[in-house]
């Protein structure tokens, strides 16, 4: 699959996974499945609501910051700079993070009209369910996509997507990782990085 489509499908399941939060409650494999396709109806109603791009990237952002585990997320995507980040650096960062983040796949929501995705079962894995999925793209051939959920936060979320072996976190640690080399290592400068990226 080109990387385009893989980075296109990341950013609507990156939607998915900020747009599904639930009271806390134990998981099971419906629950779990539930989660998913309910996130899914939401993503493509927003997806289809006609907005302009500007409005979208806001909504994205701001459903982000209320529904997804920000910390965890951006704490994986920092990797090891995490654990030596200062207190006000690290928030600047994480407040960046999540803007990028908004912006970045709010981008790609176009591109998804007239697409489906089904979910097609779930399972657990040690401390989390998988569940799994099948995308249908126009003029593309089925994608399978594995979500991961748990309720460890005190809240069912999705905390990773993987599609056809494309481990989401691991791709935003891998861009991360580059945008801070290139600062070398200086936290407060990728934070202005992330501000103006996406």
């Amino acid at each position: 699959m080109p990387n385009e489509t893989r980075r296109g499908v990341l950013g609507l399941l990156g939607a998915g996974l900020v747009m599904a939060a639930t009271p806390a409650r134990a998981l099971d494999t419906a629950e779990a499945s539930a989660l998913v396709q309910k996130s899914l109806d939401e993503v493509y109603a927003v997806i289809n609501s006609g907005k302009a791009p500007a409005q979208m990237y806001k909504d994205f952002e701001a459903i982000f910051a209320r529904y997804a585990d920000v910390d965890i997320i951006a704490r994986s995507a920092l990797g090891p700079a995490a654990r030596q980040a200062k207190g006000p650096e690290y928030a600047a960062y994480r407040q960046a993070f999540q803007g990028y983040i908004g912006r970045k796949y709010g981008k790609r929501f176009h591109e998804f009209i007239g697409s489906k995705i089904e979910v097609t079962g779930a399972r657990p894995v040690k401390s989390f369910y998988a569940v799994t999925s099948i995308a249908r793209l126009k003029g593309r051939s089925p994608m399978e996509v594995e979500w991961h959920v748990s309720d460890k936060s005190g809240q069912s979320r999705y905390f990773n997507i993987i599609i056809e072996g494309v481990n989401m976190l691991a791709s935003e640690r891998a861009e991360i990782s580059a945008m801070l080399a290139r600062r070398k290592g200086d936290i407060p400068a990728l934070a202005q990085d992330l501000q103006k990226a996406g």
